[in-house]
Parts: C-alpha cells; structure tokens; sequence
C-alpha cells in the first residue's frame, strides 16, 4: 500500500500510488484526527491504507539512530 515513484509527490511515500504521501496521513494522525475524519476528508482512502502508513512511520524510526547513540 506504501509506493515510491520520482515522478510524483517528489519520491515522497505514498497511499497506493495516489497523491496522498505518508506524512500528510501520520501529520492529521498527530494532529488529533480520526481514522473516520480522515477518510471523510479523502475519500479514496482506506482504513487499512492509515493503518499501514503508521507501521510505515514507525518502521522508519526504529531503522533510525540518534546521533548520541552511535
């Protein structure tokens, strides 16, 4: 559901190939949205497409460490 493509949205992680990235779904996510709004707000999502983009931004942080750490 997670797709990549240079030609649109920058590169940027996307919801199955649409111009919905990531991070605008984990930034309405953090920003008190529901899953409901959401969906509401962008119809051509799904519950599942939210539900993966969050694995996504938490698979991203586990991949990541702190400077402090190394």
């Amino acid at each position: 559901r997670i797709t990549f493509n240079s030609n649109m949205m920058g590169g940027q992680a996307c919801i199955r190939g649409m111009r919905i990235p990531v991070s605008l779904v984990v930034n309405l996510i953090a920003n008190e949205m529901t899953t409901d709004e959401i969906i509401k707000e962008y119809p051509d999502l799904e519950p599942e497409d939210i539900k993966e983009a969050l694995q996504y931004a938490s698979w991203l942080t586990r991949e990541e460490l702190h400077p402090a750490v190394r």
